[in-house]
């Protein structure tokens, strides 16, 4: 069986196919902003660096006005902010928590009118959330974002903060960059994300129990059977690149040329590898629970819609019956929102996971239906992380390089910067 798991993984991945195990959300959609350079070719890792300069993605008149009362609205329920809230993962976690009762969501997204329209159509109660325009390609609209959040929200603290979206963009043959000159991948995913978490420490440091997730990606952990067994690996090198600022025409964190699956795998190590450093710079200080988690592979979603009938058709059988890494939109989304929710998620520094983790292929079952491979069911558990992942020496230099990338001053961190090291 694990003969044939690495040759179908094999040749999805280099028929550009393989995909990050999870819905990644729209935070910059690939087919709106980057079809005139996307194709279904496979990816080279040597391919030409430099491209046209795209149109800017964030305007003056994309920026939003403020929201305000948001605290008549909120009321007594705990106030969390979900980003890429529109689509996959991140909607079906805004619709699990929404309906509990208990959360007030915001929902961080790209296209505002896009998210209501979804979440009457699944249900969110009335008054139960608010969708509030977020473009991690955009270093000023993360500042924007977090105004007009503080504004809606006025005196009252952020409970819990969810970094979710994502681009990948493995079929790309040359980068695409966000409107600050940064690779998509590794703006977006990663360095957006970096920027929002920091310029919200101080809000979440007022609420008792905070929580902050950053999901991350068995794609980016070696240690796994997607991520260990599939070409290529996440591999940050020497950082070169994002040591040198990750500007155009840089496009990888290690400097070498493009390579849109490797660009998505290492950007998920960065996610991870800063759920680390905030554990160890602030949780302390601000009693915030740091964490991040792999909810398994959602294999039937739109992320395949551009692909070839046979895969769409056999990827989903092929992820339950032979490697088990299966979940469900719905369970994925319950997964991430018990990392928020569930009592014993209140340790913080831990990379969640469920049925195994994806560090083995599905062991067979009475049910006829693989075990242990982060699929379906299973109780969540502290799951390990590869070595790479868990370098502390390299996880305090990508902090170090991602702040200086992202212009993040002392005087915008928590308490000023004086934990910072």
């Amino acid at each position: 069986m694990m003969r044939l798991v690495t040759l179908f993984l094999t040749a999805s991945s280099a028929a550009g196919f393989l995909a990050p195990l999870r819905q990644p959300q729209s935070a910059v959609s690939s087919s709106s902003i980057l079809s005139p350079l996307t194709s279904l070719q496979a990816v080279s890792p040597v391919l030409d660096q430099v491209t046209t300069t795209p149109q800017k993605i964030y305007l003056k008149k994309d920026k939003e006005l403020p929201k305000v009362l948001g605290g008549l609205k909120i009321g007594l329920r705990e106030l969390v902010v979900i980003t890429g809230a529109s689509s996959g993962l991140g909607l079906a976690t805004a619709v699990e928590l929404s309906k509990s009762g208990k959360y007030f969501v915001v929902m961080a997204v790209r296209d505002v009118e896009k998210a209501k329209k979804v979440a009457k159509e699944r249900g969110m109660p009335d008054g139960s959330y608010v969708a509030m325009k977020l473009e991690l390609a955009n270093l000023e609209s993360v500042r924007d974002f977090v105004t007009n959040l503080k504004a809606f929200k006025a005196g009252r603290p952020l409970n819990h903060l969810i970094c979710n979206a994502a681009v990948y963009l493995p079929t790309d043959p040359k980068p695409q960059f966000t409107d600050d000159g940064f690779e998509m991948s590794m703006g977006v995913n990663h360095l957006g994300h970096f920027l929002l978490v920091n310029l919200l420490l101080e809000d979440m440091a007022k609420a008792k129990n905070a929580r902050c997730c950053i999901v991350g990606s068995i794609t980016g952990n070696t240690n796994t059977v997607g991520g260990g067994l599939v070409y290529p690996q996440a591999d940050l090198g020497n950082l070169s690149g994002l040591e040198k600022g990750m500007k155009q025409p840089i496009t990888m964190a290690d400097g070498k040329p493009f390579f849109g699956a490797k660009a998505y795998k290492d950007s998920k190590v960065c996610n991870m590898m800063t759920v680390a450093e905030l554990n160890r710079r602030y949780h302390k200080d601000t009693g915030i629970i740091f964490s991040s988690m792999y909810p398994g592979c959602i294999a039937e979603t739109a992320l395949f819609r551009e692909k070839r009938t046979w895969f769409r058709k056999l990827f989903p059988l092929f992820m339950k019956y032979v490697t088990g890494g299966y979940v469900g939109e719905e369970e994925a989304g319950q997964r991430l929102a018990q990392v928020i929710s569930d009592p014993r998620c209140n340790k913080s520094g831990v990379y969640w996971s469920w049925n195994g983790g994806a560090q083995t292929v599905g062991r067979w079952s009475p049910d006829g239906k693989p075990r242990g491979a982060g699929g379906s069911g299973g109780e969540i558990f502290e799951n390990q992380q590869s070595d790479a992942v868990r370098n502390p020496v390299v996880a305090k230099k990508v902090w170090e390089y991602s702040k200086k990338a992202v212009g993040l001053s002392d005087k915008e961190m928590y308490k000023g910067g004086r934990l910072e090291d």
